[in-house]
Formats: structure tokens, C-alpha cells, sequence
């Protein structure tokens, strides 16, 4: 009996749920072709009214170089240094011997890359030394 009343419950939840496909995909007269341009026209518009901000408040697409001080520019790059300076992150260089590669044995030369050793930038916490012990 229990198990019936528990079948009969499960079975009206799951009806509950369902729907058509007609529902959740409706069918329309828009190709792919069309919903993807007029998603691009959309955001280059957007683009256009972001620009003519800038332009409103600037005056222009570029700001004029008596606006900008380079020297002010360069304290603040010097502050920010001295307050979160970065951790050394020596290069790495391999060589990469000559050698096949494929089912087809295609020859490729020897060559050197290099990568940094740490994958991402790392800062020294506070009083941290940065040089080597």
C-alpha cells in the first residue's frame, strides 16, 4: 500500500514537472545567422554609446597631454612598487632537442623557449626580503 501511495506521489511530481519541447525551444522563422548578427549589432551599439560617453566627458577619443601628467604618473607607479613590490620570478630557458613528430615523421629543428617559473606574478607580503638569504 505504502508503496503505491509512494509510486502515485512520485509518478504526479514528475508529470508536474515535464514540459514540451515546443515550450522550452519555440520554433521561429530566425536562423542561427540571424540571431547571431543581430546579438553583434547589438553590442556594437552599445560599444558606440560607451565611446560617445567618453567623448562627452573628454572631449575627444584621446585625452589632451596637458591633461596628463607624467610625472604624477611615475610617483604613482613608484608608490605602488614600493608598497606591493613583486617577488623575483627568474626565466626559465629550455632547449628543445631536434625531433619527429606525427605518423607521418615530420622533422622539427632544435629550438629554446622561455617561461617564467611561477605561473602567476607573486607579491611579497609586508617587510618581506626580496633579496637572496
Amino acid at each position: 500500500m505504502k508503496g503505491t501511495h509512494l509510486s502515485l506521489i512520485m509518478i504526479l511530481l514528475l508529470t508536474g514537472c515535464s514540459t514540451s519541447k515546443e515550450e522550452i525551444l519555440p520554433k521561429g522563422n530566425n536562423t542561427m545567422r540571424d540571431i547571431w548578427q543581430s546579438k553583434v549589432g547589438e553590442i556594437k551599439t552599445e560599444k558606440r554609446q560607451e565611446r560617445a560617453i567618453q567623448r562627452g566627458l573628454l572631449g575627444s577619443d584621446n585625452p589632451p597631454n596637458h591633461l596628463i601628467n607624467k610625472s604624477e604618473i611615475q610617483q604613482a607607479k613608484k608608490h605602488i612598487q614600493h608598497h606591493f613590490p613583486r617577488l623575483p620570478n627568474p626565466d626559465m630557458v629550455i632547449y628543445i632537442y631536434p625531433h619527429f613528430v606525427g605518423s607521418e615523421p615530420t622533422p622539427i629543428p632544435s629550438y629554446s623557449t622561455v617561461f617564467p617559473f611561477y605561473s602567476k606574478v607573486q607579491y611579497a607580503l609586508p617587510n618581506e626580503r626580496l633579496e637572496a638569504y
